[in-house]
């Protein structure tokens, strides 16, 4: 019930409450709840008309009610289950799809005995830290470029770094119609720097250099927000530490869900 609401309630005013709590919700949303999906996977399956109510096939929009019988691929969707998080450091080759027809898709790679799916997306060229897991509301949560969440990356170019160049990484460049925000880049060497992004526009850090005339050559992520890659080899994969649930479930509790803006976990 919502806890804003004030004084006595009459039968029927409890009834309307419930029903606009549990009998109406949206389709994505409903999906993402139950831990099969993400938000965007769950749109993605939309889309590709692999998801039914009631017998009919769904569309981006609809609502799904109480009684409403929600099918993906023809199977029902299974009720949510414990929550599981991962970390990988993904290795050069693999994709960030769920979809199986690929045969670099990262769920084939992993090979997790339950389902699972990846928050957010690193290119097939770029490797380091992703998350996993069947928390459908962490990622919403996590993928909003408006919670400002740090992801920190290791970049090297085809050639030297500048100061007019980390100037104008920190300061803004002009891609996909936008100005990207400004954001902490260092110099680590000769034609390698550091980048701390809190946006993640489509393939942001390779459009920004070659606005600029710079090719990525090697591109590493190494932490998102508390959770770096110390300790964990390339390709290999473990449990988020009790200590890390705990503190990104702080990081994330002021977040919103739907707020506005960019998916804030491509790089």
């Amino acid at each position: 019930m919502n806890p804003s609401i004030r004084g006595p309630l009459h039968i029927a005013d409890c009834l309307f409450v419930y029903c606009l709590f549990f009998m109406d919700t949206s389709l994505n949303k409903y999906i993402s709840e139950t831990g099969f999906c993400s938000r965007r996977e769950a749109d993605n399956y939309i889309e590709q008309c692999r998801v039914t109510i009631n017998g009919k096939e769904a569309h981006k929009g609809n609502r799904v009610q109480e009684n409403d019988v929600v099918l993906v691929d023809g199977e029902p969707i299974k009720k949510k289950k414990a929550a599981v998080y991962l970390l990988l450091n993904k290795p050069k080759g693999i994709t960030c799809t769920t979809d199986l027809k690929d045969k670099t898709n990262i769920i084939d790679f992993v090979n997790f005995k339950t389902r699972i799916f990846p928050v957010g997306r690193l290119d097939k060229r770029s490797e380091g830290l992703i998350f996993l897991t069947n928390d459908g509301d962490i990622v919403n949560k996590i993928l909003r470029a408006g919670n400002k969440h740090e992801k920190e990356y290791i970049v090297s170019v085809d050639k030297p770094v500048t100061v007019d160049f980390i100037n104008k990484m920190r300061n803004g460049v002009r891609i996909l119609g936008t100005m990207t925000q400004k954001c902490f880049v260092k110099q680590e060497g000769n034609d390698r720097f550091k980048i701390i992004l809190t946006q993640g526009l489509n393939r942001q850090i390779r459009r920004m250099c070659e606005s600029l005339g710079y090719n990525v050559t090697s591109l590493k992520r190494i932490r998102i927000m508390n959770i770096t890659l110390t300790g964990l080899p390339p390709g290999k994969w473990r449990y988020f530490s009790p200590a890390e649930i705990e503190t990104i479930t702080k990081l994330v509790a002021g977040s919103s869900k739907t707020a506005e803006g960019s998916d804030g976990m491509d790089e």
